[in-house]
């Protein structure tokens, strides 16, 4: 074999050794970005996703309740409602039994005396057509397909709902505020039961509120959703009257799981723990109800 051709085998079996250099150089190149690859993180929600959401749920639940709350005005609804309770509030507060005049001290005991049994009959045609007109005229079925959850709906028509019952007792302020404030100022008025008063009607509405969408939920009829948390309302309310007259456990029964035990001591200008735990049990208690009921739809 002459020198030439061992020279292009020499040459031959650098180029080959250099090809296999390389190609070792490119292996270790891309078993050194593997590792690199295998150890990025995976991808995971972080916070400002689940902050956006938290976002999305607040947004949605709030248009809802303004809707709600909207559609209350648009209709007869929020006016007959709140004339026919000023007008009985007045009626009960100056002209029952001699009204107001005859208690001859600065107090508004005759406005929880009235408020509370009269809720009984308001929360009931606030709440009856929250589900139940929606179950019956079938834009139920359109509110659930829509990119909304159903906790956001029950939450939205609650605190519409609930606004509407707060809008009533804030109308009603304007009664001790005339009477003792402007224009007229008949005496001294001692405004901390007044407010502690007034919380205990917001809480009362509260659980309410919560019955009337519960018994929304189970018909497509709003007068059977009428009657019916009409009904355990007033009972609720009125088992307080039995508590004096009934011993023993029965009686302790009875001031438990009464309205009127709970709501008392807001009137007399206490902040009763117990009774707020009772009142938002039972507004909890409901809606997860309501919830579970207007969930239901989707597996039938």
């Amino acid at each position: 074999m002459s020198t030439a051709e061992l020279d292009k085998d020499e040459d031959l079996e650098k180029e080959e050794e250099s090809e296999e250099e390389e190609e070792e150089e490119e292996d270790e190149d891309e078993e050194e970005e593997a590792p690199k690859k295998s150890a990025a993180p995976a991808p995971v929600k972080s916070s400002a996703s689940s902050d956006s959401g938290f976002v999305s749920t607040i947004k949605n639940t709030w248009t809802i309740a303004k809707r709600e709350l909207r559609a209350y005005f648009d209709s007869l609804v929020a006016y007959v409602v709140i004339g026919l309770s000023m007008l009985g509030l007045g009626g009960y507060f100056f002209f029952y039994q001699g009204g107001f005049w005859q208690v001859d001290r600065a107090t508004m005991m005759r406005l929880f005396d009235f408020a509370p049994g009269a809720l009984c009959l308001v929360v009931p045609l606030v709440t009856m057509g929250v589900l139940a007109e929606e179950k019956r005229s079938g834009t139920i079925e359109l509110l659930i397909t829509m990119p909304v959850k159903d906790s956001e709906v029950i939450m939205g028509k609650y605190i519409a709902a609930l606004g509407m019952c707060t809008i009533l007792l804030a109308a009603t302020i304007t009664y001790p505020f005339a009477m003792f404030v402007w224009p007229w100022h008949l005496g001294p008025l001692d405004w901390g039961p007044v407010w502690t008063g007034y919380l205990g009607l917001f809480l009362y509405c509260g659980a309410g509120v919560g019955i009337g969408m519960m018994f929304s939920s189970f018909t497509e009829s709003q007068i059977i959703s009428f009657f019916v948390t009409a009904l355990i309302m007033l009972t609720l309310w009125g088992l307080g009257f039995l508590v004096e007259t009934v011993p023993g456990a029965a009686g302790d029964t009875f001031s438990f799981i009464s309205f009127q035990s709970r709501f008392l001591p807001f009137a007399r200008g206490l902040i009763d723990s117990r009774a707020v735990v009772y009142f938002i049990s039972i507004a909890v208690v409901t809606l997860l109800v309501s919830f579970r009921q207007l969930e239901s739809r989707k597996w039938k």
